[in-house]
């Protein structure tokens, strides 16, 4: 196998050909060495003038051991098809990439694995979901898929690994490359407890083309896939649909019906989509075990010694923001400060980091990952 692993490796490092030219090869002549021994007179019967001169420069430039070696000394390692280490649930799908290139391990194809996906922009309120959900599935060991964007992407997978569970990010590049580059440490995280996984050999730049046919890797790794906030023609949604053609379960996270950011998930509901409640129902439903939801999904905060009328203040405050008359009526349930005491500690809580002052008068919850509570 070692032997046609290198010749798998090589046909798909090959610039400007991808799976689906692959595929057409590969009903030529079904063997990666046998594409890459038949040479131009095969290759020119499937490859345009453009790829064919991409595939000639890779030609002269390197051969199948030099591509491979060049792999072992980045520490990335190969996957094909043709190979029995290769993801099952992937394999499954109608368009399964044919090789796999990736940074520390895949994924277990006997522990249950679960795609979370949403906005990259998220809201507070989209924030600590993504965070809960993150924790209860790495908690339960249950892999985490996503795609290692900004957002709900990223905050679900750290939450999970923050939570002793692992990781995998798919992405819409080569696997020596850290996109965003402000998930660099999630990155080396995901390497460390998971994984980095992208059908693109190492080198390729984050386009923006690359993202859909990543997408379908996303679903096509999970047993089931939830949404947290997606706008109304997102590119969370065509993950979605991607997921359904699988035949993943497709569970949503509600939204409040004026909430822009949760326009596209309203409209998964109303299509007949999973609706996600609550981790323990989730979990219970695709047999992961049972958690306390009320726990999973708690407003992570930090864990500190205040006086006990700042602690009432700050345990009243939301990651959506509230107004101070909101509240002051709130604070009066539980103890006796006046709205004359309640701005000042307001306005400590922010000193001390633990709130926020999103607009004059209306205080937020500062959000924290659950290695930081």
């Amino acid at each position: 196998m070692g032997k046609k692993k290198k010749y798998a490796c090589w046909l798909c490092s090959v610039p400007g050909v991808g799976d689906k030219t692959i595929a057409k090869l590969r009903q030529l002549c079904p063997d990666a060495e046998g594409i890459y021994r038949g040479g131009e007179k095969l290759w020119k019967q499937i490859l345009n003038e453009k790829q064919m001169n991409e595939i000639r420069k890779f030609a002269e430039k390197a051969d199948p051991d030099e591509v491979f070696g060049r792999l072992a000394a980045q520490d990335i390692h190969f996957v094909s098809l043709e190979e029995h280490e290769y993801p099952g649930r992937l394999r499954d799908i109608s368009d399964p990439p044919y090789g796999l290139f990736y940074r520390g391990r895949l994924p277990d194809r006997e522990t249950l694995a679960v795609a979370v996906i949403g906005a990259r922009e998220c809201s507070a309120y989209g924030n600590y979901v993504a965070q809960g959900i993150g924790v209860a599935l790495g908690e339960n060991q249950v892999q985490v898929i996503s795609g290692m964007a900004r957002g709900i992407d990223g905050i679900s997978q750290a939450a999970a690994l923050d939570a002793g569970g692992c990781s995998f990010g798919v992405l819409g590049c080569g696997v020596d490359i850290c996109y965003p580059k402000s998930n660099q440490p999630l990155y080396e995280e995901l390497c460390e407890k998971g994984g980095i996984i992208s059908a693109y050999p190492p080198g390729t730049e984050p386009r923006p083309q690359n993202f859909p046919p990543r997408n379908r890797i996303v679903s096509g790794l999970a047993d089931a896939l939830i949404v947290v906030e997606a706008r109304n023609k997102s590119g969370t949604l065509i993950t979605v649909d991607m997921a359904l053609e699988q035949g993943r379960e497709v569970y949503v996270v509600p939204g409040r019906v004026t909430d822009r950011l949760s326009d596209g998930c309203n409209r998964l509901l109303k299509q007949g989509a999973g609706v996600f409640l609550s981790p323990e129902d989730f979990l219970r439903e695709i047999g992961a075990g049972r958690i306390d939801s009320g726990k999973m999904l708690e407003v992570p905060r930090k864990k500190m010694m205040l006086e006990p009328r700042m602690q009432a203040v700050y345990q009243t405050l939301a990651p959506e923001p509230q107004s101070v008359e909101k509240i002051w009526e709130k604070i009066t349930e539980k103890t006796r400060i006046s709205q004359q005491e309640l701005m000042p500690l307001l306005m400590r809580l922010c000193m001390e980091n633990l709130a926020v002052q999103v607009t004059p008068g209306n205080f937020a919850l500062l959000q924290f990952s659950p290695n930081q509570v």
